[in-house]
């Protein structure tokens, strides 16, 4: 499964919520204020760090560009996505679950 996060997870706890639920294998793509969340040194980086063991972690790259944030500044192991990949990961899994 696709696991879309699109909340800060310093306003919401869309994301805490959806790293307790994802099942193994699954991807979570953080998209719009969500890719805050994948940014080194933040309270949540050790819980993201944990999920990257059973899952892949990854952020839409002009949502991160979109908020000043740079690539370098990402816990290492999450990937940036265009919206071409985007649609990929879609393609891939056999089911979307949008975290709101």
């Amino acid at each position: 499964m696709l696991h879309t996060v699109n909340k800060s997870p310093f306003e919401r706890n869309s994301l805490n919520t959806c790293l307790g639920l994802v099942k193994p294998g699954s991807a979570v793509l953080l998209i719009e204020d969500g890719v805050v969340g994948a940014i080194k040194g933040t309270a949540i980086e050790d819980q993201l760090i944990q999920a990257m063991q059973s899952c892949k972690l990854y952020v839409l790259g002009p949502d991160l560009a979109a908020r000043g944030l740079a690539e370098d500044k990402l816990l290492d192991g999450i990937q940036v996505v265009d919206y071409g990949g985007f649609v990929d990961l879609v393609a891939e899994h056999t089911s979307v679950q949008s975290w709101l």
